[in-house]
């Protein structure tokens, strides 16, 4: 028995397929079949049903696979400690960003991160909150940044900011030439919203209280994938949406005269690094947690509860 073969079923049991298993592992897949298969004859059990497609794990296959899973997470923190030790700040570092955050805060910190830590590699993907939890989970990321708190006692979660929430008004619309609005103004036939799987936009539709589900389901019929395509919405047809604060850091002068601010307690998000509770990589978290904060105005760092709500 060694670690590859532990990381081959590891990789396995989460793809429930050979194929894609070699593929995460680099390996061919007779190679990856014939090493799970040596693991299996030396132990005497069968790990994997073959003759079902996903495959699937045998019982004592999955007590197996948990053990293995925290003998590999063991093996890792040895790396972590003689690297710690020699005061290194360098490896591979699998992060996953929600699509609503990611445009607006990896051009403030990425380059200053590589600059300041050339052997650090990075891996980022855009993925929606329920996908980062999960492969926060399953181990297959070692980092998220997305809004919390999401009460998941497998997770810890670091907050690194408050960004608050504005109204974004198309030239047009009747009532909103004010700087300041109220959440019940807004009429959810005119608000364009994300579309589902975005936490953002289960926090909107709380915070403005909108109309009842049905009402909203039969009058609107259009949701966007980003939040650029909801501006570009608002500019070029009618009616509004909600944006994040750095979301408005880039806007055109023209822009900028669209944004509303909310009458206070002004609605925010709180933005954290997500770890699974057993993450090792402290160091480097650490070291992205102050690259990240450089960059964000000091005035996002502080959470003034008397004026915001956390949504």
């Amino acid at each position: 028995m060694n670690f590859q073969q532990l990381e081959y079923i590891v990789a396995v049991d989460r793809l429930k397929n050979f194929v894609k298993a070699s593929e995460a592992c680099f390996v061919t897949q007779a190679t990856l079949s014939m090493m799970i298969k040596k693991l299996e004859d030396e132990l005497d059990i069968k790990i994997f049903d073959r003759s079902k497609q996903p495959v699937k794990t045998t019982i004592i296959g999955i007590e197996l696979i948990t053990q293995a899973q925290k003998i590999l997470l063991e093996s890792k923190k040895i790396k972590e400690i003689v690297a710690s030790e020699k005061g290194i700040v360098s490896g591979e570092l699998k992060l996953g960003i929600i699509p609503t955050l990611a445009p607006y805060l990896l051009p403030l910190f990425l380059k200053k991160m590589k600059e300041a830590f050339p052997l650090v590699k990075l891996l980022i993907n855009e993925l929606t909150t329920d996908v980062i939890i999960q492969k926060l989970k399953t181990g297959e990321i070692d980092l998220g940044i997305l809004a919390t708190p999401l009460h998941d006692k497998r997770l810890n979660e670091r907050p690194l900011f408050y960004e608050k929430y504005y109204l974004y008004v198309n030239d047009k619309e009747k009532g909103f030439n004010k700087q300041f609005v109220l959440p019940k103004e807004i009429d959810v036939n005119r608000l364009w919203l994300l579309e589902e799987g975005h936490c953002m936009r289960s926090q909107i539709l709380n915070f403005c209280a909108l109309k009842k589900q049905h009402e909203f389901e039969e009058s609107f019929h259009y949701n966007a994938g980003s939040i650029e395509t909801l501006k570009n919405m608002v500019d070029a047809n009618f009616g509004m949406t909600i944006i994040p604060e750095l979301a408005t850091h880039n806007l055109s002068k023209t822009q900028s005269k669209r944004i509303r601010l909310f009458n206070d307690p002004i609605p925010v998000r709180e933005i954290s690094l997500v770890t699974h509770r057993e993450f090792l990589k402290e160091k480097l978290i650490k070291k992205l947690e102050e690259v990240i904060l450089s960059v964000i105005p000091s005035e996002m760092q502080v959470n003034k509860k008397r004026n915001i709500i956390e949504l």
